[in-house]
């Protein structure tokens, strides 16, 4: 533990400069405004107002970065913020479970960095401190994550640390992930923009092919199957390139490395990122498999950790697009066994009559009744077999089992998930039933463990009741009752 006081600081000076650029465009609209509304003053009076406008947007973000301190004091941080409103906050060295750095492009250019202190108690950051130097940020971490002053400022100095590449992703295989990362969004884009391209000059498709005449018309039938052939071309070519774009931005530089008993990710091209992940803080490992990358054998690890994440669900990337001998090499470097899914056994053939009445039941009484007004209706019925065929995949794909000392689960019929979990994070264990589980024998094992988010838990679903208690206390039985973080499991809830 850190002791002693440090003497408040404020962030990097440049912090003021960088402020003022990022605001450069909300300031610009203002100016734009006002001159305006003083442009009968003449040439004068709006340059008079956009100084006025400039002088007070400096003289606010010059307060703001003073009247903004912190400090470490006695084994905490504090922070106090406000310029009429005095703020101050105090962030105890136990509660910070992670600290991590980022730097975004204009940040990059200044040389400074963001501090983003995360204590597993939401979603979002305790505290963020943007900007600071590089060095200041290195000694920050090193602090706050509860080293002393001087291993604080070797860390800050040291030149080459000694690091083990663990897994890298150059940029061609940054390009090939981005080509399955697919994006919708530009396609809507895309086609919204020629929508009001036609509204704004006015153009009539309708009033065209009525001018053409009849050899026209017969020609436009025959021209239209073509349009919509080229249009889903353009739609899935701007599908394509807008997902290898974001993803190159998101994960240029992919470089995951171990350093003790820590791992280290950078990434980002115009955010770079740098997130440190103590393996002993690490919960659980989560391999997912795409639809389409996952059958051409790319497979996708995260970790998930007691603190929060800048990632979806809590879960840090460590390794977003890779074979399985790297996904079993990260695992290692983690201290975490490879997926073996040769023990693992299938849930309960209820599991198959549960999926099926609630993805094929419901809408086989939907289609029927509207049968009965509309005869036509009832083609739909040949599709009433797909749901029933997706539960007995989803059954055989849905397995479990205690392997060692961890659980290993897997479910997911297109795209796969399969979870690592050491039984000693388990933080508690519930068997739930619904009327129709009672109604069809089955039960569920909901497993908690520190930081999860989300609904991506390693559950296991439609267990025999038979086997579902006994599951549930074996995981339970690991220890003395207590997991790995002190905090004592719940068997109570098997009762």
């Amino acid at each position: 533990m850190v002791s002693g006081s440090d003497a408040a600081r404020r962030l990097h000076p440049g912090t003021i400069a960088l402020r003022i650029v990022v605001k450069a465009p909300q300031n610009v609209a203002g100016l734009v405004a006002l001159s305006a509304a003083a442009s009968k003053g003449g040439a004068l009076v709006m340059a008079g107002v956009a100084a006025l406008v400039l002088v007070g947007a400096g003289l606010v973000t010059w307060l703001r970065w003073r009247s903004f301190t912190y400090r470490i004091a006695d084994g905490e941080l504090v922070i106090a913020d406000g310029i009429l409103h005095r703020n101050r906050r105090s962030i105890p060295f136990e509660r910070i479970q992670d600290v991590s750095i980022d730097q975004k492009l204009l940040a990059r250019v200044f040389g400074l960095a963001r501090v983003r202190i995360e204590t597993g108690g939401g979603e979002a950051d305790e505290a963020s401190l943007d900007s600071v130097s590089l060095a200041e940020a290195a000694r920050l971490r090193a602090v706050l994550r509860g080293r002393d002053a001087p291993a604080a400022a070797a860390a800050a100095t040291e030149a080459v640390p000694t690091r083990d590449i663990v897994f890298a992703m150059d940029t061609r295989r940054v390009l090939t992930m981005g080509l399955f990362g697919f994006s919708l969004v530009w396609v809507g884009v895309l086609f919204a923009a020629i929508n009001q391209l036609g509204d704004v000059i006015g153009l009539d498709w309708n009033g065209w092919r009525d001018w053409a005449g009849i050899a026209g018309r017969q020609a436009w039938a025959l021209a239209t199957p073509l349009f919509v052939l080229l249009a889903a071309i353009a739609a899935l070519t701007v599908g394509a390139i807008s997902g290898v774009a974001r993803t190159f931005f998101i994960e240029h530089g992919f470089r995951l490395e171990r350093e003790g008993t820590r791992l280290r990710r950078v990434r980002g091209l115009t955010t770079r990122t740098e997130v440190v992940v103590s393996l002993a803080r690490i919960q659980l490992a989560l391999i997912e498999r795409g639809m389409v990358s996952g059958r051409l054998g790319w497979s996708g690890l995260r970790l998930q950790t007691l603190g929060g994440s800048d990632d979806a669900g809590g879960r840090q990337q460590v390794a977003p697009f890779a074979r399985d001998e790297e996904v079993t090499r990260v695992l290692a470097a983690a201290g975490y066994p490879a997926f073996d899914p040769q023990p693992l056994r299938p849930v309960a053939f209820g599991h198959v009559v549960r999926i099926g009445l609630l993805r094929g039941g419901l809408p086989l009484l939907g289609v029927l009744a509207i049968s009965w007004f509309v005869p036509l209706a009832a083609l739909a019925l040949l599709l009433v077999p797909i749901p029933v065929v997706v539960a007995l995949m989803a059954r055989r794909r849905h397995r479990y089992a205690i392997v060692g000392d961890t659980l290993q689960v897997t479910r997911g019929v297109l795209s796969k998930q399969a979870w690592i979990v050491p039984l000693r994070h388990i933080q508690s264990v519930s068997v739930t039933r619904s009327p129709l589980q009672r109604l069809l024998g089955v039960a569920t094992v909901r497993v908690d463990t520190a930081g999860a988010k989300g609904m991506g838990r390693p559950d296991v679903s439609d267990l025999a009741v038979g086997d579902a208690y006994p599951l549930a206390r074996a995981l339970l039985a690991v220890g003395s009752g207590m997991n790995a973080s002190g905090i004592p499991r719940h068997p109570e809830s098997l009762r």
